[in-house]
């Protein structure tokens, strides 16, 4: 009888949400790859610099750029709404890591949920808050 020895990593999850949009976030310890929906993460977000630098934040400020391979798998929403939920749940899979990453997070605001949605259509309305024209004669 042969025991096979399989090759476990250590992996840390985090999930963020923002307006429509739902994160799922993958950590495993390697050299600073992002990859969101099976595609490198500089072609999700459609090159943008500022879309890459809000989205790898988290791992900045606390120094582990190169430390650490990120998977995403998002849904919902638009590339701004999916940045800002793929912060969210970075930082929370890096609180999971170390609870001592929690304060320097915090303080920089990545811990924080941004709870602005969408407000819904009411009726005899034209759209949330717009009313139609008034028309005294």
């Amino acid at each position: 009888m042969t025991i096979l020895s399989q090759n476990t990593q250590v992996t840390y999850y985090g999930t963020g949400r923002r307006k429509e949009s739902i994160a799922r976030v993958k950590l495993i310890p390697g050299s600073g790859k992002l990859i969101i929906n099976g595609l490198p993460g500089e072609s999700y977000l459609q090159f943008s610099p500022n879309y890459l630098r809000i989205s790898c934040a988290p791992l900045k400020t606390l120094g582990l750029t190169n430390e650490y391979d990120i998977y995403v798998k998002t849904e919902g929403g638009g590339l701004t709404g999916q940045t800002d939920a793929i912060k969210l749940g970075l930082a929370r899979a890096l609180c999971r890591i170390n609870p001592e990453n929690r304060t320097a997070l915090k303080s920089e605001g990545f811990l924080t949920r941004d709870a602005r949605v969408k407000e819904r259509k009411k009726y005899g309305l034209r759209k949330a808050r717009k009313a139609p024209q008034y028309s005294k004669r």
